[in-house]
């Protein structure tokens, strides 16, 4: 799946939702299915600088695609990683340097955050693109 295909479902799913207590225990959800980074794999290096929760990715590269994982201390937090690894996962580095991720607009989560949270929403963007930009750059 593209990553545009990717974007297009998930504004799909969120659309079918008019209440945004709704949409936040669907993110909740979301990111509670994520599979809980090992305790090792939570340390400085992965902390994300810029969030007011603690939040941690990891990126690792397997045949010229990139694979990522991410845990938060925050459940909405932890939805919205979630989301945009849906996203960007196993897509080469230009792929992801590439992407408008407009989902996070169309589905008007940007404007159900707060300040401090959509600061956070852009470190972890900015932070998937250094891996992308780092790995393109190696490779």
């Amino acid at each position: 799946m593209t990553i545009e295909e990717s974007q297009q479902e998930i504004i799909e799913e969120f659309s079918e939702m008019d209440d945004w207590m709704d949409r936040y225990q669907l993110l909740i959800d979301m990111g509670e299915e994520q599979t809980p980074l090992p305790a090792e794999e939570k340390n400085e290096s992965n902390l994300i600088d810029g969030c007011q929760s603690r939040v941690w990715i990891v990126c690792n590269e397997q045949d010229g695609r990139l694979h990522f994982r991410a845990e938060s201390d925050a459940l909405i937090v932890k939805g919205i990683i979630a989301l945009l690894i849906r996203v960007i996962n196993d897509h080469t580095p230009q792929e992801i340097l590439n992407a408008k991720l407009h989902f996070i607009d169309d589905i008007g989560l940007r404007e159900h955050l707060s300040p401090t949270r959509s600061n956070g929403l852009l470190a972890m963007i900015k932070q998937i693109n250094f891996y992308a930009l780092a790995y393109k750059t190696k490779g």
